[in-house]
C-alpha cells in the first residue's frame, strides 16, 4: 500500500518530466533541407505543415525558379505587379525562412499600404526611382520615407504598414527579400473594407470619423 502512495505522489512529477522531454527541441534544423512534397500514405514527416520529400528524390529543380526576368502585368488600377518566389514556387525553400519577389511599377504606379505578418522585407531598386515608406506603431505613427534610386536598398520592419510608389515617367523594377518562406500580406484597404462578412458600417464610420454612407460606398467597391 505504501508503494502505491509513493507512485501516486510521484505521478505528477513524472508526467511533467515526460512533457518537458516531449516538447524539447533543437533550435536549429537537424537536416540539410525539407523539400516540400506530397504526403505518402499517412506517415510523411511534415515541417511547417508541408510534407518532406524523400531526400533521395530531390533534384536541382526543387531549388530553382525561372521567370524573374519577365516583367509583371501592371495593367491594373494600382499600376503595379508582384511576382512571388516563395515555397509555392521553390519547394526547397521549405523551412529555410526566406523568399523573394519581383515588383514592377508603371509610371506613378503604387503598391498600396500593406504589411507582412511574418516577415521583414529588404528592397533593392533595379531600375528607376521609387518613393518608399513605413509607419511606426501606435502611439507615434511616425512616417519614415525616402526616395530611392537605382541600386538603393530600404528595409521594412516586420508587421509595420508600408508602401511604394513610382515617382517617375518610366517603369520601375525592384527586388525584395523577405525573412519567411511564406511572409503573408495584408493590404489595409482590403482588410478594413473588403472583409467577408463586412465589418459593421457603424464601427468603421466611428473609426474613420466619416458618414456611414461613405463607408458603404467604399465597401461596395470591394
Amino acid at each position: 500500500m505504501a508503494n502505491i502512495h509513493v507512485v501516486l505522489l510521484l505521478s505528477p512529477l513524472l508526467a511533467l518530466t515526460f512533457c518537458c522531454l516531449t516538447f524539447a527541441a533543437d533550435p536549429a534544423s537537424l537536416q540539410d533541407f525539407c523539400v516540400a512534397g506530397f504526403a505518402c500514405l499517412l506517415i510523411a514527416v511534415k515541417m511547417n505543415g508541408l510534407a518532406c520529400k524523400n531526400p533521395a528524390w530531390v533534384q536541382a529543380n526543387d531549388f530553382s525558379f525561372s521567370g524573374l526576368h519577365n516583367p509583371g502585368n501592371t495593367g491594373n488600377p494600382f499600376g503595379s505587379a508582384v511576382t512571388p518566389v516563395t515555397v509555392a514556387q521553390i519547394p526547397g525553400l521549405n523551412t529555410l525562412g526566406i523568399s523573394m519577389v519581383r515588383i514592377d511599377y508603371a509610371p506613378w504606379g503604387v503598391v498600396a499600404p500593406h504589411y507582412h505578418p511574418r516577415a521583414t522585407e529588404i528592397l533593392t531598386v533595379i531600375e528607376g526611382s521609387l518613393e518608399v515608406g513605413f509607419v511606426t506603431s501606435n502611439p507615434d505613427n511616425r512616417l519614415i520615407s525616402k526616395t530611392l534610386q537605382k541600386g538603393d536598398v530600404f528595409v521594412f520592419p516586420v508587421g509595420l504598414v508600408h508602401f511604394q510608389r513610382n515617382i517617375g515617367h518610366m517603369n520601375v523594377v525592384a527586388i525584395s527579400g523577405l525573412s519567411s518562406q511564406n511572409p503573408g500580406v495584408s493590404t489595409i484597404a482590403n482588410v478594413v473594407f473588403g472583409s467577408k462578412p463586412d465589418i459593421s458600417t457603424d464601427i468603421l464610420a466611428k473609426a474613420f470619423q466619416v458618414d456611414k454612407n461613405i463607408v458603404q460606398q467604399i465597401q461596395w467597391r470591394f
